[in-house]
């Protein structure tokens, strides 16, 4: 048993082995005295079905994790939070989050920008952040990072405000431009762990209206070349 703080919230872990537990090492938090949050256990049952319905050879440590970081999602939206399958970076204090079907090139992306701002850029992290809603604040949608991360192992444990949501594919040139509410919500919906009551459905609803009335959302067609970035930055911030 351990806990982590993650996404400001004190949560205590009860693993069956060292696996999460390493993973979690820059999230550790055993000398805060906050109150847990919640608690969160895989049953040996999830964790044997995970491995079974996995679709390459997987570990047992390695399913517990997989089994641990969805049972947290779930409670996410009992803190105005979801977890969204996407990569982070952060320029300038503010965070741009890209989503993509797997294999679309997120990772090459943020390569693009680590390379084009250097140090003023910092991958909040490469795969599962978490974002969380704090109305009334002058950045209401923070940028959370976490251990889960994705295969390259980019994450920070640090947060940041949401500047903006850009949805990737592939192209021969680099354009960028603005899509509606609509058409967003279609895009992101596939990209987030949703829950599954309907009063967690009214509940993550109201949160993706109150999100996209505050977050402008981009679509960026985009080849691998330097220039990618500089388009991709700029039409954010025009």
């Amino acid at each position: 048993m351990f806990r982590i703080k993650m996404a400001d919230l004190m949560i205590e872990i009860h693993n069956h082995y060292d696996y999460v537990e390493k993973m979690c090492a820059g999230y550790r938090a055993e000398e805060e005295t906050g109150t847990t949050d919640f608690v969160i256990e895989a049953t040996e049952e999830a964790i044997a079905k995970e491995q079974q319905d996995a679709t390459i050879p997987c570990t047992l440590a390695y399913c517990e994790s997989i089994c641990i970081y969805r049972e947290i999602s779930k409670r996410l939206i009992q803190y105005n939070g979801f977890l969204m399958h996407g990569a982070c970076i952060e320029v300038d204090g503010e965070v741009y989050a890209f989503c993509a079907k797997s294999g679309t090139g997120k990772s090459t992306h943020l390569t693009l920008w680590k390379k084009h701002f250097g140090e003023k850029a910092r991958i909040i992290n490469g795969d599962k952040p978490i974002i969380r809603w704090f109305p009334g604040q002058d950045k209401e949608f923070v940028v959370y990072g976490t251990p889960w991360c994705g295969k390259e192992g980019w994450n920070i444990n640090t947060s940041g405000g949401l500047k903006a949501i850009c949805f990737l594919e592939r192209g021969e040139k680099n354009e960028i431009h603005a899509i509606s509410s609509a058409e967003a919500i279609k895009r992101l919906g596939h990209q987030i762990l949703m829950p599954k009551t309907p009063l967690e459905m009214t509940k993550y609803l109201d949160m993706m209206d109150v999100l996209l009335r505050n977050v402008p959302c981009y679509l960026l067609s985009c080849n691998m070349d330097e220039e990618a970035a500089v388009v991709a930055y700029q039409g954010m911030n025009h």
